[in-house]
């Protein structure tokens, strides 16, 4: 049988394909992304809240592709970023994003803010942030929304099949037990208490992302805390690592490699993967130049001692090449750093992430 192929058949078989195309819901296509945390992996959530506790004017995002900030507390991209570069994806837009909306959602989103800790009372200076509790409430939110727009089933499953990034910690010790002397947590707690306590409290957020139907999650443990240049340059009399912050980070991050382990075998699957952040900004911070940095002591933005002190502003002293220092500003790593970071995450071996790296959790979920 000879199939008909005039320029008028051709057509109305184009127009039938779109107007069949029109009607069906929307596809979701790579692999979704969610991020929960603080101002390593905030994407600009903190733009749209009366807090101090912003990165949205200049000089953050100078190298960032459209050159303006963002809200990344980064010059360029942040870690978020380049784990969705590894999975294929774009970037994910902040929740509170007016254009997070539509076919948008079905990347995913960031639900990260600045200033949070995986307790309440971490981060209160910076008044409106979005603290662990209410982005696991927006995850809700996000679910609902989505389950409008592709059907609760394909919502199920979209969230079941993403890949979730959780980081929390750092600011727990920094803004909170290590905020002033004789903080309120340091008077009720010795650091090992503390520590376990932050643990048992982590564990119930991590249960309630499996709960809400997280499957692949990333939790990151704690950097070296007192090597960052705010801590340096308060904290030490030579530049060394200040020694009570890098105690807090070596008890904390074993413990929460502990607990994963836990929450996995209880739940019979590799569902949380820890990514050991010490270790993986040790190596930079410890061997600079091996990585192809000048320094990892003094911040590219900022003022005082290793330009460690205060705020990254218009009036900082800023460096003019980013790439050879390993600290943007006094707390934050600079988009060459996080590149290495999350290298390690996609490539490292277990010293960094256990019990797989990026890779192989892509390679496994492809086949399922």
């Amino acid at each position: 049988m000879s199939m008909d192929t005039s320029p008028c058949f051709i057509s109305l078989l184009i127009l039938g394909l779109v107007v069949t195309l029109a009607g069906v819901t929307p596809q979701v296509e790579a692999r979704a992304f969610f991020v929960f945390g603080d101002s390593l992996v905030d994407n600009g959530n903190n733009n749209y809240l009366a807090t101090t506790a912003r990165a949205d004017a200049p000089p953050y995002g100078v190298d960032y592709p459209t050159r303006r900030a963002t809200g990344r507390f980064s010059n360029g991209l942040n870690i978020p970023d380049l784990i969705s570069e590894a999975i294929g994806s774009e970037p994910t837009l902040p929740y509170l994003a007016p254009e997070l909306r539509g076919e948008k959602l079905l990347v995913g989103a960031n639900f990260a803010s600045a200033g949070i800790g995986i307790l309440n009372d971490t981060g209160v200076q910076f008044l409106n942030i979005i603290r662990i509790g209410q982005q696991l409430q927006f995850f809700q939110q996000y679910q609902q929304r989505v389950s409008a727009l592709i059907g609760p089933e394909q919502a199920q499953r979209l969230v079941n099949e993403a890949l979730v990034l959780m980081t929390l910690g750092g600011n727990d010790f920094v803004n909170n037990y290590y905020l002033v002397p004789f903080s309120a947590r340091s008077r009720q707690f010795a650091l090992p208490d503390y520590v376990v306590y932050l643990i048992s409290e982590y564990r119930k957020i991590l249960v309630r992302v499996y709960e809400l139907g997280a499957r692949r999650i990333l939790v990151t443990g704690t950097g070296p805390l007192g090597c960052v240049p705010a801590e340096r340059a308060t904290r030490s009399r030579n530049g060394e690592c200040a020694v009570e912050l890098q105690r807090a980070a070596a008890l904390f991050n074993p413990q929460l490699v502990q607990m994963i382990t836990e929450l996995n075998m209880e739940i019979g699957s590799d569902v949380f993967i820890a990514a050991n952040a010490y270790e993986m900004n040790m190596d930079f911070v410890t061997n600079p130049q091996a990585y192809g940095f000048v320094t990892s002591q003094v911040a590219c933005c900022g003022q005082g001692r290793f330009n460690g002190i205060g705020l990254c502003t218009i009036a900082s002293n800023l460096c003019p090449n980013r790439e050879i220092f390993a600290f943007w500003d006094p707390f934050h790593p600079t988009e060459r750093a996080n590149r290495i970071i999350v290298s390690t995450i996609v490539t490292g071996d277990t010293k960094y992430m256990n019990p797989m790296n990026l890779s192989t959790i892509m390679a496994l979920d492809s086949r399922v």
